[in-house]
């Protein structure tokens, strides 16, 4: 049995998308190599925001059409968006054989098994779960589901419950089954990984999950994706600052910096004590990359709050910034407050927002030129003799990649002589030597004799 997959969203939906999977597999179905030859079609959906939705829905009508022209004997729709909107879903889909949310995934083989779709299982147990994607070496680890926090402009405690955390052993162990498939980056997400270990009440931390993962495996980058700041500890700071395996990256959403767009927002944080953290932060790991994302748009934003906002990235300075403009969300608080600021200026400041970050994070990027940092390669390009790669300062898929002036293996490690910066958030690299297990090293200072000349005028951003 084929199975196609369609994954829309968050590094948590691609989680979810290769478990369902693994499920499958024990059935004896395998990941078909195009939809074309699909015989189970899933889509994953997403329903964080608006455009989120229509890409969903899109996705599903596109795939309904292998119904005719493949060989699709069951379309399945599930995620979040099912979770929240099914009722509607299924008297205007009819095309769909099955409608499940995140709440009833489970359902997903026997539902199936029950349409006929699927036969006896042949595997006692699915093992590692199937990879979905070109790039093997990274992988994806959820350590825990659901979100506790309030905030008025979030539907996702709608879709996907109240914080649970998976147990610490249990996630070590599918770390190791992950490393023996191959993995070599393994990126932690949850929709908070600060808050993880807290439900558990056995005293269970992200920094003793750390700890464990560090000295239970060997997967060389271990990286956190999206941590509320308030939740960032101390204990956790010196366990990054000490294990080496652990890359210098926090991805902390701020959302705002006004306090009274904050307050509204339900945020726990303030302009004063966003500002205090990440100082803190920067103090206890000197090297650290910090990513943030904000919302245009709020109900209620002033053009004092917006400009409040534009001046305070211009002081913190982030690494990167991930923005994007507000839409109401059924179920929320915020969708109950008057939408008064206009599509067109939310378009407008999120144009400034970004323009200002591009130039923000493509100095700070400038700063590393005659460094020297570890990359890893994801992709090698024989033809043009280099390789794109990613410093430990670049999470997969959204900030940016390192261009290695030479051919190395998928999923080696190299270190690299940082030379140029290209169209504000790549780099350009040249290397030094490949290694073999290597943590990632602080970046220092190489020898001029280690970086060749770059083009003229490859510095320049407009300042």
């Amino acid at each position: 049995m084929k199975v196609g997959v369609v994954t829309l969203g968050c590094d948590k939906n691609t989680v979810d998308s290769e478990r369902y999977l693994a499920r499958l597999s024990a059935y004896g179905a395998v990941q078909a190599e195009s939809l074309d030859d699909a015989e189970i079609i899933l889509v994953n959906t997403c329903g964080f925001i608006d455009a989120a939705k229509a890409e969903s829905i899109d996705a599903i009508v596109d795939a309904a059409r292998y119904k005719k022209e493949g060989s699709c004997r069951a379309l399945v729709a599930i995620g979040c968006m099912i979770e929240r909107h099914r009722a509607e879903l299924e008297s205007e889909l009819p095309e769909v054989d099955l409608f499940l949310g995140t709440s009833d995934a489970g359902r997903l083989v026997p539902e199936l098994e029950a349409r006929g779709v699927l036969g006896a299982e042949v595997l006692a147990h699915p093992g590692v779960r199937q990879y979905m994607g070109d790039l093997p070496h990274v992988r994806y680890l959820k350590v825990s589901e659901g979100c506790d926090h309030g905030c008025a402009f979030c539907a996702i405690p709608l879709m996907r419950g109240r914080h649970r955390s998976f147990e610490l052993g249990e996630v070590v162990r599918e770390a190791q089954l992950l490393e023996l498939a191959g993995a070599r980056e393994i990126n932690l997400v949850a929709q908070d990984l600060a808050h993880y270990g807290r439900d558990l009440r056995d005293g269970t931390s992200l920094a003793q999950l750390l700890e464990a993962l560090v000295s239970e495996t060997t997967i060389p980058w271990i990286r956190m994706l999206y941590l509320y700041s308030a939740g960032i500890t101390q204990p956790l700071l010196e366990v990054v600052a000490r294990e080496p395996r652990i890359v210098r990256y926090l991805d902390t959403p701020m959302q705002h910096a006004s306090d009274a767009v904050l307050a509204r927002m339900r945020r726990p944080e303030r302009d004063r004590t966003i500002r205090e953290k990440v100082a803190r932060f920067r103090d206890a790991i000197p090297d650290v990359a910090i990513r943030t994302t904000c919302i245009v748009g709020f109900p209620g934003e002033t053009n004092a709050d917006f400009e409040h906002l534009l001046g305070f990235l211009e002081d913190v300075r982030f690494d990167r910034v991930g923005a994007f403009t507000y839409s109401a969300q059924e179920g929320t608080r915020a969708a109950e407050l008057v939408d008064d600021v206009p599509e067109p200026l939310k378009r407008e400041r999120l144009e400034r927002l970004t323009e200002l970050q591009r130039a923000i994070s493509a100095e700070k990027n400038e700063d590393r030129i005659g460094t020297r940092a570890i990359a890893l390669v994801d992709r090698s390009e024989p033809a043009t003799g280099s390789s794109r790669a990613r410093l430990q300062w670049q999470a997969d898929d959204v900030d940016g990649v390192t261009w290695i002036d030479s051919a190395h293996r998928a999923g080696s490690f190299v270190e690299v002589a940082i030379t140029e910066v290209r169209d504000d958030y790549d780099y350009a690299a040249t290397a030094v030597r490949e290694l073999s297990e290597p943590g990632s090293s602080p970046a220092r200072p190489a020898s001029r004799a280690d970086l060749p000349l770059a083009p003229a005028g490859s510095h320049s951003f407009g300042r």
